[in-house]
Protein backbone atom coordinates (compact mmCIF):
# COMPACT_ATOMS: atom_id res chain seq x y z
CA UNK A 1 0.00 0.00 0.00
CA UNK A 2 1.31 3.57 -0.87
CA UNK A 3 0.37 6.75 -0.42
CA UNK A 4 1.87 9.77 -2.91
CA UNK A 5 1.48 13.32 -3.90
CA UNK A 6 2.53 14.21 -7.25
CA UNK A 7 1.29 16.58 -10.21
CA UNK A 8 -0.96 15.68 -13.14
CA UNK A 9 -0.85 18.48 -16.00
CA UNK A 10 -4.36 19.17 -17.25
CA UNK A 11 -4.86 21.35 -20.02
CA UNK A 12 -1.44 23.09 -19.68
CA UNK A 13 -2.01 23.90 -16.04
CA UNK A 14 -0.80 21.74 -13.13
CA UNK A 15 -3.28 19.46 -10.77
CA UNK A 16 -1.53 18.65 -7.12
CA UNK A 17 -3.16 15.67 -6.40
CA UNK A 18 -2.73 12.85 -3.11
CA UNK A 19 -3.71 9.16 -3.67
CA UNK A 20 -3.59 6.11 -1.87
CA UNK A 21 -3.93 2.22 -3.71
CA UNK A 22 -4.07 -0.62 -1.07
CA UNK A 23 -1.65 -3.09 -1.90
CA UNK A 24 -4.63 -5.38 -3.55
CA UNK A 25 -6.68 -3.59 -5.18
CA UNK A 26 -9.27 -5.80 -6.31
CA UNK A 27 -11.98 -2.77 -6.62
CA UNK A 28 -13.26 -1.41 -9.40
CA UNK A 29 -14.26 1.72 -8.18
CA UNK A 30 -12.15 4.65 -5.85
CA UNK A 31 -13.30 7.21 -3.79
CA UNK A 32 -12.50 10.68 -4.33
CA UNK A 33 -12.66 13.53 -1.62
CA UNK A 34 -13.21 17.00 -2.93
CA UNK A 35 -12.40 19.90 -0.18
CA UNK A 36 -13.88 23.02 0.49
CA UNK A 37 -13.29 27.08 -0.69
CA UNK A 38 -9.67 28.01 0.44
CA UNK A 39 -8.70 24.71 1.54
CA UNK A 40 -6.68 21.94 -0.15
CA UNK A 41 -6.54 17.85 -0.33
CA UNK A 42 -4.64 18.23 2.98
CA UNK A 43 -7.82 19.11 4.84
CA UNK A 44 -8.80 15.45 3.82
CA UNK A 45 -5.32 14.17 5.53
CA UNK A 46 -6.30 12.62 8.77
CA UNK A 47 -8.81 10.87 5.96
CA UNK A 48 -6.01 9.90 4.17
CA UNK A 49 -4.00 8.58 7.09
CA UNK A 50 -6.97 5.97 7.57
CA UNK A 51 -7.97 4.78 4.05
CA UNK A 52 -6.28 1.08 5.09
CA UNK A 53 -9.37 0.66 6.79
CA UNK A 54 -11.09 1.52 3.46
CA UNK A 55 -9.52 -0.90 1.31
CA UNK A 56 -9.56 0.53 -2.00
CA UNK A 57 -8.24 3.43 -3.80
CA UNK A 58 -8.54 7.26 -2.63
CA UNK A 59 -7.41 10.31 -4.30
CA UNK A 60 -7.58 13.95 -3.31
CA UNK A 61 -6.64 16.59 -5.05
CA UNK A 62 -5.85 19.72 -5.08
CA UNK A 63 -8.48 22.47 -7.11
CA UNK A 64 -7.28 24.88 -9.50
CA UNK A 65 -6.27 27.90 -7.52
CA UNK A 66 -6.09 25.50 -4.28
CA UNK A 67 -3.32 24.27 -2.39
CA UNK A 68 -0.49 23.21 -5.15
CA UNK A 69 -2.65 23.33 -7.82
CA UNK A 70 -2.08 26.09 -10.43
CA UNK A 71 -4.05 29.57 -10.23
CA UNK A 72 -4.85 30.43 -13.73
CA UNK A 73 -7.15 33.33 -14.17
CA UNK A 74 -10.25 30.66 -15.47
CA UNK A 75 -13.82 29.75 -14.69
CA UNK A 76 -13.93 28.69 -10.98
CA UNK A 77 -17.79 27.47 -11.50
CA UNK A 78 -18.74 23.95 -10.27
CA UNK A 79 -19.09 22.91 -13.50
CA UNK A 80 -15.36 23.57 -14.42
CA UNK A 81 -14.62 21.99 -11.31
CA UNK A 82 -16.74 19.29 -11.85
CA UNK A 83 -15.19 18.42 -14.76
CA UNK A 84 -11.48 19.23 -13.54
CA UNK A 85 -12.54 16.00 -11.32
CA UNK A 86 -13.59 13.67 -13.92
CA UNK A 87 -10.32 14.64 -16.01
CA UNK A 88 -8.23 14.00 -12.80
CA UNK A 89 -10.16 10.37 -12.60
CA UNK A 90 -10.04 9.56 -16.32
CA UNK A 91 -6.33 10.13 -16.28
CA UNK A 92 -6.02 8.07 -13.54
CA UNK A 93 -7.65 4.84 -15.02
CA UNK A 94 -10.71 5.87 -12.62
CA UNK A 95 -14.29 4.94 -14.40
CA UNK A 96 -16.23 4.69 -11.41
CA UNK A 97 -16.11 6.78 -7.91
CA UNK A 98 -17.55 7.53 -4.64
CA UNK A 99 -17.85 11.43 -4.53
CA UNK A 100 -17.37 12.76 -1.39
CA UNK A 101 -17.09 16.53 -0.78
CA UNK A 102 -16.93 19.10 1.89
CA UNK A 103 -18.52 22.63 2.02
CA UNK A 104 -17.97 23.47 -1.37
CA UNK A 105 -16.38 20.29 -2.42
CA UNK A 106 -19.75 18.90 -1.89
CA UNK A 107 -21.38 21.08 -4.47
CA UNK A 108 -18.46 20.09 -6.90
CA UNK A 109 -19.66 16.68 -5.80
CA UNK A 110 -23.50 17.23 -6.68
CA UNK A 111 -22.92 18.99 -10.00
CA UNK A 112 -20.61 15.72 -10.91
CA UNK A 113 -23.70 13.93 -10.50
CA UNK A 114 -24.98 15.96 -12.77
CA UNK A 115 -22.74 16.42 -15.42
CA UNK A 116 -20.95 12.82 -15.50
CA UNK A 117 -23.48 10.44 -13.65
CA UNK A 118 -22.36 7.51 -15.58
CA UNK A 119 -19.25 7.78 -13.20
CA UNK A 120 -20.88 8.80 -9.65
CA UNK A 121 -21.45 5.33 -7.89
CA UNK A 122 -22.08 7.53 -4.59
CA UNK A 123 -22.43 10.50 -2.97
CA UNK A 124 -21.19 11.95 0.35
CA UNK A 125 -22.11 15.50 1.39
CA UNK A 126 -20.11 16.70 4.13
CA UNK A 127 -21.19 20.58 5.37
CA UNK A 128 -22.03 20.83 2.08
CA UNK A 129 -22.84 23.73 0.13
CA UNK A 130 -24.96 24.26 -2.80
CA UNK A 131 -28.39 23.09 -0.15
CA UNK A 132 -30.18 26.54 1.25
CA UNK A 133 -29.50 29.57 0.97
CA UNK A 134 -28.42 30.50 4.18
CA UNK A 135 -24.45 30.97 5.05
CA UNK A 136 -22.26 32.78 7.15
CA UNK A 137 -22.18 36.57 6.76
CA UNK A 138 -18.40 35.96 6.69
CA UNK A 139 -18.76 34.39 3.34
CA UNK A 140 -21.78 37.03 2.14
CA UNK A 141 -19.24 39.12 2.22
CA UNK A 142 -16.43 37.99 0.43
CA UNK A 143 -19.02 39.00 -2.51
CA UNK A 144 -18.85 42.04 -1.90
CA UNK A 145 -17.23 45.57 -4.00
CA UNK A 146 -14.03 45.96 -2.18
CA UNK A 147 -13.74 42.78 -0.98
CA UNK A 148 -10.54 41.79 -2.45
CA UNK A 149 -8.59 44.88 -0.71
CA UNK A 150 -10.15 44.06 2.45
CA UNK A 151 -9.12 40.34 2.18
CA UNK A 152 -5.90 41.75 1.12
CA UNK A 153 -5.11 44.06 3.98
CA UNK A 154 -6.30 41.20 6.74
CA UNK A 155 -4.70 38.35 5.29
CA UNK A 156 -1.20 38.67 4.65
CA UNK A 157 2.08 37.64 5.33
CA UNK A 158 2.42 39.99 8.50
CA UNK A 159 -1.10 39.75 10.00
CA UNK A 160 -0.12 35.86 9.24
CA UNK A 161 3.09 36.09 11.82
CA UNK A 162 1.29 37.89 14.23
CA UNK A 163 -1.13 35.12 14.09
CA UNK A 164 1.68 32.44 14.93
CA UNK A 165 3.49 34.88 17.44
CA UNK A 166 -0.20 35.05 19.51
CA UNK A 167 -0.34 31.17 19.04
CA UNK A 168 2.73 30.42 20.48
CA UNK A 169 2.35 33.12 23.24
CA UNK A 170 -1.24 31.66 24.25
CA UNK A 171 -1.12 27.94 23.37
CA UNK A 172 -2.34 26.27 20.29
CA UNK A 173 -6.06 26.17 18.74
CA UNK A 174 -8.59 23.54 18.74
CA UNK A 175 -8.13 21.15 15.99
CA UNK A 176 -11.31 22.72 13.65
CA UNK A 177 -9.95 26.13 14.99
CA UNK A 178 -6.48 25.53 13.11
CA UNK A 179 -8.22 24.41 10.31
CA UNK A 180 -10.44 27.14 9.59
CA UNK A 181 -6.93 29.79 10.02
CA UNK A 182 -5.13 27.51 7.66
CA UNK A 183 -8.27 27.92 4.73
CA UNK A 184 -8.51 31.62 5.42
CA UNK A 185 -4.31 31.93 6.01
CA UNK A 186 -4.13 30.18 2.40
CA UNK A 187 -5.84 33.58 1.04
CA UNK A 188 -2.50 35.89 1.52
CA UNK A 189 -1.65 34.12 -1.65
CA UNK A 190 -3.10 36.73 -3.92
CA UNK A 191 -3.56 33.94 -6.93
CA UNK A 192 -5.36 31.78 -4.11
CA UNK A 193 -7.57 35.14 -3.09
CA UNK A 194 -7.93 36.03 -6.33
CA UNK A 195 -9.76 32.13 -7.30
CA UNK A 196 -11.33 32.58 -3.99
CA UNK A 197 -13.30 35.64 -4.63
CA UNK A 198 -14.27 34.55 -8.07
CA UNK A 199 -15.89 31.80 -6.22
CA UNK A 200 -17.83 33.40 -3.60
CA UNK A 201 -19.16 36.05 -6.32
CA UNK A 202 -20.37 33.03 -8.67
CA UNK A 203 -22.11 31.18 -5.87
CA UNK A 204 -23.06 33.81 -3.32
CA UNK A 205 -24.70 37.47 -2.86
CA UNK A 206 -25.59 39.16 0.36
CA UNK A 207 -28.85 37.23 0.54
CA UNK A 208 -26.79 33.85 0.99
CA UNK A 209 -25.83 31.16 -1.98
CA UNK A 210 -27.16 31.48 -5.18
CA UNK A 211 -26.40 28.20 -6.32
CA UNK A 212 -29.08 25.42 -5.55
CA UNK A 213 -28.89 21.61 -6.45
CA UNK A 214 -32.14 21.24 -4.69
CA UNK A 215 -34.10 21.02 -7.86
CA UNK A 216 -32.03 18.75 -9.23
CA UNK A 217 -31.76 16.14 -6.34
CA UNK A 218 -34.75 14.07 -8.22
CA UNK A 219 -32.24 13.11 -10.75
CA UNK A 220 -30.16 11.44 -8.05
CA UNK A 221 -33.08 9.80 -6.01
CA UNK A 222 -31.07 6.11 -7.02
CA UNK A 223 -27.56 7.08 -5.83
CA UNK A 224 -26.53 6.74 -2.74
CA UNK A 225 -26.75 9.27 0.18
CA UNK A 226 -24.36 10.06 3.28
CA UNK A 227 -24.81 13.38 4.86
CA UNK A 228 -22.61 14.21 7.38
CA UNK A 229 -23.08 17.46 9.13
CA UNK A 230 -21.70 19.53 12.34
CA UNK A 231 -24.37 20.31 14.98
CA UNK A 232 -22.35 23.36 15.28
CA UNK A 233 -21.65 24.42 12.08
CA UNK A 234 -22.08 28.40 12.07
CA UNK A 235 -20.88 28.83 8.51
CA UNK A 236 -23.46 26.08 6.82
CA UNK A 237 -26.46 25.48 8.96
CA UNK A 238 -27.29 21.55 9.79
CA UNK A 239 -30.75 22.61 9.13
CA UNK A 240 -29.23 22.43 5.09
CA UNK A 241 -28.27 18.51 5.72
CA UNK A 242 -32.01 17.83 7.18
CA UNK A 243 -34.01 19.16 4.68
CA UNK A 244 -32.45 17.29 2.21
CA UNK A 245 -32.32 13.92 3.80
CA UNK A 246 -36.06 14.50 4.08
CA UNK A 247 -36.14 15.59 0.07
CA UNK A 248 -34.39 11.92 -0.89
CA UNK A 249 -35.98 9.51 2.08
CA UNK A 250 -33.01 7.21 1.09
CA UNK A 251 -30.15 8.94 2.38
CA UNK A 252 -28.47 9.27 5.23
CA UNK A 253 -27.86 12.24 7.65
CA UNK A 254 -25.78 11.91 10.37
CA UNK A 255 -24.81 14.60 12.88
CA UNK A 256 -21.89 14.69 14.97
CA UNK A 257 -23.21 17.05 17.99
CA UNK A 258 -19.57 18.02 19.22
CA UNK A 259 -18.12 19.01 15.37
CA UNK A 260 -18.48 22.37 13.93
CA UNK A 261 -17.91 23.14 9.83
CA UNK A 262 -14.95 20.29 10.06
CA UNK A 263 -16.70 16.61 11.14
CA UNK A 264 -13.67 14.53 9.06
CA UNK A 265 -10.80 16.56 11.06
CA UNK A 266 -13.12 16.95 14.32
CA UNK A 267 -13.34 12.76 14.46
CA UNK A 268 -11.67 10.87 11.66
CA UNK A 269 -12.16 7.95 12.84
CA UNK A 270 -16.05 8.10 13.47
CA UNK A 271 -15.75 10.08 9.72
CA UNK A 272 -14.16 6.73 8.23
CA UNK A 273 -16.08 4.13 10.07
CA UNK A 274 -19.17 6.13 8.39
CA UNK A 275 -17.68 6.35 5.22
CA UNK A 276 -16.60 2.58 5.44
CA UNK A 277 -19.87 1.57 6.46
CA UNK A 278 -21.43 3.21 3.69
CA UNK A 279 -18.95 1.83 0.85
CA UNK A 280 -19.44 -1.53 2.27
CA UNK A 281 -23.47 -1.57 3.03
CA UNK A 282 -24.54 -0.02 -0.30
CA UNK A 283 -24.31 -0.94 -4.30
CA UNK A 284 -22.67 1.29 -6.42
CA UNK A 285 -25.71 3.36 -9.04
CA UNK A 286 -23.85 2.68 -12.20
CA UNK A 287 -26.66 5.01 -14.18
CA UNK A 288 -26.58 5.37 -17.83
CA UNK A 289 -27.76 8.68 -20.24
CA UNK A 290 -30.70 6.55 -20.77
CA UNK A 291 -31.24 6.07 -17.27
CA UNK A 292 -31.61 9.82 -16.88
CA UNK A 293 -33.17 10.67 -20.00
CA UNK A 294 -36.05 8.46 -18.13
CA UNK A 295 -35.70 10.08 -15.29
CA UNK A 296 -36.07 13.96 -17.32
CA UNK A 297 -38.77 12.70 -19.36
CA UNK A 298 -40.65 11.55 -16.78
CA UNK A 299 -40.27 14.81 -14.76
CA UNK A 300 -40.66 17.07 -18.04
CA UNK A 301 -44.45 18.66 -18.78
CA UNK A 302 -45.40 20.60 -21.52
CA UNK A 303 -45.87 24.24 -21.16
CA UNK A 304 -49.41 25.72 -20.15
CA UNK A 305 -51.78 25.57 -22.17
CA UNK A 306 -50.53 23.30 -24.94
CA UNK A 307 -51.02 19.22 -24.68
CA UNK A 308 -47.99 16.63 -25.70
CA UNK A 309 -49.22 14.74 -28.66
CA UNK A 310 -48.02 11.35 -27.68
Amino acid sequence: MTLETYSLVLHGQRVRLREYRPAADTCDEAVVLVHGIAGSAETWQPVLDRCPALGRRVLALDLPGHGGSDAPRADYGLGAMASIVRDVLAVSGVRHATVAGHSLGGGIAMQFAYQFPEMCDRLVLVGSAGLGTEVSPVLRAASLPGASAVLALAVNRATLALARLARGLGGSLKTETRELARHFGSLADPARRRAFLSIAGSLMDLRGQRASAAEKLYLAESVPLLLVWGARDPLIPVAHGRRTAALLPGSRLVVQENAKHFPHVADPDGFCLLLNEFLTGTEPARLTLDDVAARLAGDAKPPAGKLSSG
